[in-house]
Order: structure tokens, then sequence, then C-alpha cells
């Protein structure tokens, strides 16, 4: 159960493939963007910002519900997620039980690694995803 007062956890993920760019390992140093009705979006490679370019629609109503697991990093819809708050940040997890009770061990940690705020190589590590040469 969540209230209205849990802090929200805000993570970037690529609204052309749905990844979360924490999972990849990308910063802002590495990510691509674009501004569509105002507002800016951040993909991990060129080549999902120019897929998006071609129909934005698309792919926000796609990725519009995605979520992240702030302890193993999976992207899934939030239906899929469970939902909790722990320190006082609302938090969705994977369904796996060993998520939430890793995560409770140290809150700051995987809140600051899911909003980007402490260095990070992501799952690929420096060999990066679909945005490397």
């Amino acid at each position: 159960m969540t209230t209205d007062t849990a802090k929200k956890i805000i993570t970037s993920i690529c609204p052309t493939c749905g990844c979360s760019l924490i999972r990849l390992g990308i910063g802002s140093d590495r990510w691509t963007t674009t501004t569509y009705e105002g507002k800016e979006y951040f993909f991990c490679c060129q080549g999902c910002t120019d897929l998006f370019n071609e129909e934005p629609p698309k792919y926000l109503e796609e990725t519009k519900d995605l979520v992240v697991c702030p302890t193993c990093l999976a992207e899934k819809p939030v239906q899929w997620a469970v939902r909790m708050e722990i320190a006082g940040w609302e938090v969705f997890f994977c369904r796996c039980p060993y998520c939430p009770e890793v995560f409770a061990k140290d809150p700051d940690q995987y809140v600051k690694r899911l909003q980007g705020e402490i260095p990070y190589d992501g799952v690929f590590g420096q060999a990066g995803c679909c945005s490397s040469d």
C-alpha cells in the first residue's frame, strides 16, 4: 500500500524500445533526445530516436505504463509490477520476492542508481548496447 506522500522515483525509459536507460548504462553523456509536443524524451541510441520521430504516438502508447524495478532493473508494465512503499518511496518491483527485501536494506543506493545519480555501467558494461559503434 502507498500513500499520497510517497516520493516518486524518476527514471528514463527509451520510449521506442522500452529499455531502462540506467539498465543499459546510458547516462546523459550518451543518450540522444528529441522533443515532441513540448516534452523532451531520452533514447538509448539515434536509431530509436529516428524511429520515434516517425510515429511518436505509437511508441508513447506502447511504453506509457512501463516501470522499472529498482533492484534488478527489469522493465514491466505497471499492471504486472508489485507496488509498495518502502522508506517513504513509492516503488514498483518485478514479481520476484527477493527484490523488495534487497531494496529495503539500502533504499537510497537503489533510488540513486535508478535516478542516474550514481555511476552504473549497465548490464552490458563498457560494451554498451545498440548505441555502441
